[in-house]
């Protein structure tokens, strides 16, 4: 939003989707723009557990720290959650703001990297087949969780503080979720925006029939 009003004039709000995150950006402000606001968003993720995690070192909790991770690491996971919280829920447009994908990835990136590696990869292969980055990003809010579900409990991989960590992740899915409700409801209703050159297997499929 701030991108749109001080470089071009408008509330981006008011344009597209009407959302102010990085996929109504892309679509209305041109990919340029649309990276820079998607850069913005994934640095508030990741600046809340580095830069805030780095400024309570030494520092001792406001509370008992009853988790198996150690004080700097729960710090990391409170500051990472206010920064999606925050960004979905902005007290600065009236408690509605972007989707949160990208700064949970952001804030997911310094505390679990495996998981949100798979979980871009299905975000990569959802909006490939479909076109759709919302269905992309619905797919990677599920399999965030999941992969940790499965590496732990099928491949045997020692994921530390894994039984309260899974609750966080499926929390963040929850709320990535919940911020796609309204795109959940367009994606029924065959009536979501479609980003058409992202939607290569079926660009493939058409040049292959127009070849023949």
């Amino acid at each position: 939003m701030v991108v749109s009003r001080v470089f071009f004039g408008f509330d981006i709000r008011t344009r597209g989707s009407g959302n102010m995150g990085s996929t109504n950006a892309f679509r209305v402000l041109g990919w340029k723009w649309g990276l820079i606001v998607q850069v913005v968003d994934v640095l508030k993720g990741l600046l809340a557990v580095t830069v805030v995690a780095h400024l309570m070192v030494g520092q001792a909790l406001p509370f008992t720290n009853r988790t198996p991770f150690e004080d700097i690491t729960v710090v990391r996971l409170i500051a990472g959650t206010s920064a999606v919280v925050g960004h979905i829920f902005s007290i600065f447009v009236g408690f509605r703001g972007g989707k949160g994908v990208n700064t949970a990835a952001g804030m997911l990136v310094g505390i679990a990297p495996v998981e949100i590696g798979i979980a871009f990869g299905v975000f990569l292969l959802a909006v490939v087949l479909s076109g759709y980055i919302s269905l992309g990003s619905i797919s990677a809010a599920i399999a965030f969780p999941g992969a940790m579900l499965v590496r732990h409990n099928v491949c045997g991989s020692e994921i530390n503080g894994y039984h309260i960590l899974i609750w966080f992740a499926c929390i963040v899915s929850a709320l990535i979720i919940y911020a796609h409700r309204t795109n959940i409801k367009r994606l029924l209703e065959g009536q979501e925006n479609r980003f058409e050159k992202l939607w290569l297997v079926r660009l493939r499929c058409s040049l292959r029939r127009t070849q023949h």
